[in-house]
């Protein structure tokens, strides 16, 4: 189903075949594989990139958002760097027009500290070249429905067709689990938001305002009442930026926190999970199930929920149901108040994926890697993504003060959230808290677990604009232009 416009607003115009395929849809696939490539020659890039663009040479052709009648072999996206398009001819008082925190790099200390990227998070800690940003070019994706045959076949035509322009750093693949699950056991790919003139899907449409066209793609009017772009006006409308990251998950820690802190939260273990993640390990929402998992709720009502309604038993204000610091409220509070503007004004596009093996508590596993890797999609590197992983995700005081039906001496939702996201926060054992709250003025009958470390800490993270097809195409001629 299509995003419906927002009121006043009629639905934008846009050319889907102009538009990088993973912004506006996501791929159901099996598997991933995300090259990591420095330019050499730019003109050897250029008839690389234009190869991409038609399709030609053997390659596979960069896919768009238009929706092809029959389903590809693979699908594949491109995207670069602030250094790689500087290397591929951009001048430097064009790309002065690019999002500030992508003209600096996901390695800049600056924009590392913000975002959390410190201690064993570090870009000095990064795999695969990305410790390195100046080196960092070009992202080339390409996700497989269902035979890794065709990944190797696809990667091997690639690796010819680099030859001579580009040089390859490193590759990160992925695997899908089953039921779209993620390592730490909770299903994944449920919310995304409603984009106004995204591509029809097959997918029931949630409750959740639909969020401007702007806020995701370059060229359109953004949820603040303005339009990002940049210059030159042939790499702007249709573009948008991303933050690639690879999140290593520490499995058996997790499960471990959950089995030690569930006695003093007084629930069980997966009790506790919900709690932090705001949903149970199947996809349901605390709000919508709030004592029990029971069986997986119809796709339609997964995401058909809010937190403030002001009556009760439904209002969840106070966060006694899903915990005002859980991970999916902190990241989309919904209808909750919280300073400045509302969640509407920073949603991203999620497509990211699980890599390493499945994790089995009755097997070795030694030096066995796994967590999450992909694209965080916004039209702001700056107002989105680092304003997620900043703001809601590493302080609380964003939650304004708020009473529920009951009035303040059923508590305040200021007092009934503190720490970091427990999932995306640096948690230094020092100073973390997770706050389950309870029926009381004041935060008075909270329940506050402390002392609990980092579970998923960042392995890379690359900064990257992904240019329409038609600036594609403008890139493939500037180094002979």
């Amino acid at each position: 189903m299509a995003a419906p416009a927002a009121a006043g607003l009629p639905t934008p115009t846009i050319d889907h075949s102009d538009v990088q395929g993973t912004i506006l849809r996501g791929y159901r696939v099996d598997f991933a594989r995300h090259f990591i490539l420095t330019i050499d020659n730019a003109a050897a890039t250029g008839q690389l990139i234009q190869a991409l663009v038609s399709g030609s040479n053997g390659l596979p052709k960069v896919t768009t958002a238009q929706r092809p009648p029959t389903k590809p072999a693979c699908f594949l996206n491109l995207s670069f760097t602030c250094p790689g398009l500087a290397a591929m001819g951009v001048s430097a008082t064009d790309l002065l027009s690019f999002d500030g925190s992508f003209q600096l790099g996901a390695t800049n200390l600056k924009v590392a500290n913000n975002v959390g990227d410190v201690g064993s998070s570090a870009p000095a800690n990064w795999v695969g070249g990305l410790n390195n940003g100046g080196q960092v070019h070009m992202l080339l994706s390409v996700w497989v429905t269902d035979s890794l045959d065709v990944l190797e076949s696809v990667s091997a035509q690639l690796r010819a067709a680099f030859t001579g322009a580009v040089t390859e750093l490193s590759t990160q693949d992925a695997t899908a689990l089953p039921d779209n699950m993620v390592h730490f056991g909770y299903r994944d790919s449920i919310a995304q938001p409603n984009i106004i003139g995204a591509p029809a899907t097959k997918q029931p449409s949630d409750d959740q305002p639909a969020v401007l066209t702007g806020e995701f793609l370059l060229g359109y009017a953004n949820e603040s009442g303005g339009t990002y772009s940049v210059t030159p006006a042939q790499l702007s409308t249709n573009s948008s930026y991303a933050a690639f990251r690879i999140l290593e998950q520490d499995v058996a820690g997790f499960e471990a926190l959950l089995e030690s802190y569930s006695t003093k939260a007084g629930m069980s273990s997966e009790m506790l999970a919900a709690k932090i993640c705001g949903r149970w390990r199947n996809g349901n929402p605390l709000e919508l199930a709030p004592t029990t998992q029971g069986p997986v709720l119809p796709t339609s009502e997964l995401n058909n929920f809010n937190y403030v309604t002001g009556q009760a038993p439904t209002d969840d204000t106070l966060g006694l149901k899903c915990p005002v610091g859980s991970h999916i409220r902190r990241n989309n509070p919904r209808d909750e108040a919280v300073v400045g503007t509302d969640s509407t004004h920073h949603r991203i596009v999620r497509r990211a994926m699980p890599y390493g093996p499945p994790y089995d508590p009755r097997l070795p596993d030694a030096g066995a890697t796994r967590g999450l890797v992909g694209y965080f999609i916004n039209a702001s590197v700056q107002n989105q993504f680092e304003f997620l992983s900043s703001q809601w995700n590493l302080v609380s005081s964003f939650v304004k003060s708020a009473t529920g039906p009951g009035g303040s001496n059923d508590g305040n939702a200021v007092f009934n959230i503190s720490g970091q996201d427990v999932f995306l926060g640096v948690n230094d054992p020092a100073s973390s808290s997770f706050t389950l709250p309870g029926l009381g003025k004041n935060g008075t009958a909270n329940t506050t677990l402390t002392g609990f470390g980092r579970t998923v800490t960042t392995r890379g993270g690359v900064y990257v604009f992904f240019p329409s097809i038609s600036g594609l195409t403008y890139l493939a001629g500037l180094p002979q232009a």
